[in-house]
């Protein structure tokens, strides 16, 4: 059975800090690129971060200088660290697993970022 949990969301205030986790299962997670995403009411699906298979990470303008990915492989987990938060970071957060014919989500996890 495949899981993706995510866990670490919640309240921050603007500047603050969060740390997300995902824990996944059911695959062999070290073959997979993993993937966060965000999405805002009334606002697509973004790509926040990428750490492929082979260790290397992609980010957009957005966050880049403020997030970080990493994964853990012996622990099928992978990490987003959010420095120096914005209100606009506001979103629900999800966590993906991605290979070219297999695909696996999260359920995602809030971010809320204000003061």
């Amino acid at each position: 059975q495949v899981q993706v949990v995510e866990s670490g969301g919640g309240l921050v205030q603007p500047g603050g800090s969060l740390r997300l986790s995902c824990a996944a299962s059911g695959f062999t997670f070290s073959n997979y690129d993993m993937n966060w995403y965000r999405q805002a009411p009334g606002k697509e699906r973004e790509l926040v971060a990428r750490i492929a298979a082979a260790g290397s990470t992609n980010y957009p303008d957005s966050v880049k200088g403020r997030f970080t990915i990493s994964r853990d492989n012996a622990e099928n987990t992978v990490f987003l660290q959010m420095n120096s938060l914005k209100p606009e970071d506001t979103a629900v957060y999800y966590c993906n697993c991605r290979r070219l014919y297999a695909d696996y989500w999260g359920r995602g996890t809030q971010v809320t970022v204000s003061s």
